[in-house]
This record gives C-alpha cells, sequence and structure tokens, in this order.
C-alpha cells in the first residue's frame, strides 16, 4: 500500500539531495574559473619577476618533482638555458601567451613571455586548479551534507502536520456508529482536506436518504402484505370449516384468488427492488418493435378474460440503448393496468411512433381515467386512486406499485412518462425516450 508522507519524504529528499549536488557543481565551475583567473596572474608575475638578464649557461634542474609551476628558459638563438622539472614532457618550443597542452601527464595551462633577450616558459598542471576547485565547493557543500539527515526528519514531522486533518477526519469516521450518518464538521481544516469531507458529507446524505427510502419502502411492504395474507389465512380457515362440496369450491376459489393476489403484490415488490438505482441490467440495443408486440400478444389472453380487445394500432421501425429485461417490465405494468382498469367491452390500443428521431409509445384505454389531479400522485408507491362514482374499479389486485416501478425505470432507461386523458375519455400513458 502506497504511503504518501513516504512518497513525500522520498521525493522532497530528492529533490533536495539533486539541488545540493547542482549546487555543489555551479560552486565548483565557479571556483574554476576563479582558480584560473587567480592561477594565470600568479604565472604572469613569476615571469615577470624573473631576471631579463642572459643567463651564463644551462643550469641544471633544480627539482626532480613534477608538481607546482615548471619553468623552463630559452634564449633568442633557441638554446635551453634553464629549466627546473626536467622530467615534464612540455613542448620545446614556446608559444607566446597562454595554451593548454596536453601530455602524458595530464593536461597544462603553458604561459610564455619574452623576458629581455630571453623566451621564459611556464607551467602549471591543470589538476592541482581542479583540486582547489574542489575543495572550495566541499568545503561550501559539507554543511549542507551534514544536516541531510536533519532536513529529513524535518520534512517527515511537516509532512506528518500537514496530513493530521486527513488521520483526524479518519479517526472520525473509524469511530462513528453504523447509524451515525449526520455530515462531519469542515472547521479547522485545510483548504484542500474540505472537499474531501464535503464529498463525504455528499455521500452520507445520499446514503440516508437512501436508508430513510429502504425503511419506508419495507415498512409499507410489509403493511401492504399484511392484508392479502391475512385474508389467504382466513380463506384457508374457510376451506377447513367447509361442510359440503358447493362451499369448499366457493372457498377454494377465493383461496385460489387470494394467493394469486399475494403472489402479483410479492412480483410487484420484487419488480420494484430491481428498479432501484443501484440495481444494473444488460444494456443492449432494443427493437421497440419487437418488444411490443411481444408484450401486447403475451396480455392478449389476459384482455380477453377480461373481455377488453387489445391490439397494436399503428408501429413504426424503433430502437434505444436500454435493459430490454427492465423495458419488458415496464410495458407490461402499463398493459395490465389499461387493460385491469377498462370495463368490458372496451378496447386498449398500443401504438409506437417515431417524432423528432426519438421514439414515442402511447398506451390509450377507454377506462375511467385518473382525474388531473392525481396523475403525479399515482406514481407514488402504494397509492392508489379512490373509488368515486365516476370510477368503479373492474380488478381487486391492485397495489399502488405498478406505476411507481413504471415511474422508477423510465428514469433508469433515459425516458420520461406522461398520463393524459385519451380521445374516448380514458386514459393515455405515454413513454417518450
Amino acid at each position: 500500500m502506497q504511503s504518501i508522507r513516504r512518497a513525500l519524504l522520498i521525493w522532497l529528499l530528492a529533490l533536495v539531495i539533486v539541488g545540493v549536488g547542482f549546487a555543489g557543481w555551479l560552486i565548483y565551475r565557479q571556483a574554476l574559473v576563479e582558480a584560473n583567473a587567480l592561477f594565470d596572474y600568479q604565472l604572469q608575475q613569476i615571469a615577470a619577476a624573473l631576471p631579463s638578464e642572459p643567463f651564463s649557461g644551462v643550469l641544471t634542474s633544480r627539482s626532480e618533482s613534477d608538481e607546482g609551476v615548471v619553468i623552463q628558459i630559452w634564449n633568442r638563438n633557441g638554446v635551453l638555458m634553464y629549466y627546473s622539472h626536467r622530467r615534464v614532457p612540455l613542448a620545446p618550443h614556446a608559444e607566446l601567451g597562454f595554451s593548454t597542452e596536453t601530455t602524458p601527464r595530464g593536461e597544462w595551462r603553458v604561459y610564455s613571455a619574452i623576458v629581455g633577450d630571453n623566451v621564459v616558459q611556464l607551467a602549471q598542471p591543470l589538476s592541482i586548479r581542479n583540486c582547489v576547485a574542489a575543495g572550495v565547493a566541499w568545503r561550501t557543500l559539507w554543511p549542507l551534507v551534514l544536516l541531510l539527515p536533519l532536513l529529513g526528519f524535518a520534512i517527515w514531522v511537516i509532512v506528518g502536520r500537514g496530513l493530521a486533518p486527513l488521520q483526524r477526519v479518519t479517526r472520525a469516521l473509524d469511530t462513528r456508529h453504523p447509524d451515525a450518518l449526520d455530515p462531519l464538521s469542515d472547521k479547522r481544516l485545510p483548504q484542500e482536506v474540505r472537499p474531501v469531507v464535503r464529498a463525504l458529507n455528499a455521500l452520507l446524505s445520499r446514503l440516508s436518504t437512501a436508508l430513510d427510502t429502504q425503511k419506508t419502502f419495507v415498512a409499507d411492504a410489509a403493511h401492504e402484505l399484511r392484508t392479502p395474507l391475512a385474508a389467504v389465512q382466513i380463506q384457508a380457515q374457510l376451506v377447513a370449516r367447509a361442510q359440503d362440496d358447493a362451499t369448499r369450491r366457493e372457498a377454494l376459489g377465493d383461496l385460489h384468488e387470494g394467493i394469486a393476489r399475494a403472489t402479483r403484490l410479492a412480483e410487484q415488490l420484487l419488480a420494484l427492488a430491481r428498479s432501484e438505482p443501484d440495481s444494473k441490467g444488460v444494456t443492449t440495443n432494443v427493437d421497440l418493435h419487437a418488444l411490443l408486440d411481444d408484450c401486447v400478444r403475451a396480455y392478449v389472453l389476459v384482455a380477453q378474460e377480461r373481455g377488453v380487445d387489445l391490439g397494436i394500432e399503428s408501429s413504426e421501425a424503433a430502437s434505444v440503448i436500454g435493459d430490454a429485461d427492465a423495458l419488458r417490465v415496464m410495458f407490461n405494468n402499463l398493459i395490465d393496468n389499461a387493460t385491469k382498469y377498462t370495463a368490458k367491452g372496451g378496447c386498449v390500443d398500443v401504438s409506437l411512433k417515431v417524432k423528432d428521431a426519438h421514439p414515442v409509445v402511447e398506451i390509450s384505454d377507454t377506462g375511467p381515467g385518473i382525474p388531473q389531479e392525481e396523475r403525479e400522485r399515482v406514481f407514488d408507491r402504494f397509492y392508489r386512486v379512490g373509488e368515486g362514482a365516476e370510477r368503479a374499479r373492474t380488478d381487486m389486485a391492485g397495489s399502488g406499485l405498478g406505476l411507481a416501478i413504471v415511474r422508477r425505470i423510465a428514469e433508469q432507461q433515459g425516458a420520461r412518462v406522461e398520463l393524459h386523458e385519451s380521445a374516448a375519455g380514458g386514459l393515455r400513458a405515454v413513454v417518450r425516450f
């Protein structure tokens, strides 16, 4: 696992070391320039201090060492009059002024000048100058090198203090009770940490809303399931108490209807749970024409039993990117509602059109419709339109979940569901993709 503190320490120390090394190189180069200027001046002064009288003869070497300044003197006839280090292999002919010569013993800085009747050549190894420059650079940098461990410790402490707010937030989250979803305080936090805390607070808020919604859903589901399960229990008791075959058959029929209602409610609850925002289906290219044809064909027999004429009025070729199973559940709920609340002898028409390059599905019925003031409320879970003088229910299996499932799936699939009055006075459900 990566550590921010360790990474910062390594990178900062690496930058410090690179910076010290670069500074040392710059100091060395500057010291070398100054050393060259100083030693060149020294060679000039030594040449100027030599006597200008002619030498009477060739003098022997005064030293066998090749360190320091090497001096060679010629007369105007080119005869070597004096040399201080005979083992140093310098050029036998002098080039006036400064020059750099490469010899088997390294590079030499050479200065030649005419002094009186003589030609003087002074040479000095460049290694001496390099050693002087390196010494100056080292004496300048060694305090910083000694301070590197202290700098590393200081960086470790400073980085730790900088990361302390993150550790406080971590401890606050670790010590929280699982049910505590109130927002974290962002006071006394650095500007860089506050966006993290705000994002966590937004996540806690969404989580709290989701949990409240889930609790409400579970409570409502339990309440809704209680009634059909109690009815099934009573109907089972009636079957057990039946005295003759006719009474028993009637009680069994009621029991089967009660079980069917409870099963339908359980299926609706399961479909609603699957349509929650966190649930994910398989996204493909869905042929709406074929999908609607399958949905209508599956409900034709159900509609015939209810005495309702169900069919496709018009259908154009159209496709969308979405979850085919979820869309099937959505259309099935709309068709089921339309056939369920349409009186015997009525009709339900399904159409698929393309308007402005967007598919539009319409399901119209000749039922009692929904009052305009209640068309938004019917999308709430477990909400059912009250029975009135102009609205008589044709089926008692409604659970108030069908349109809630439709709205949730439509939002997931990028569609919009609208309820309007149909041409026959019933309900017209419009799904716009």
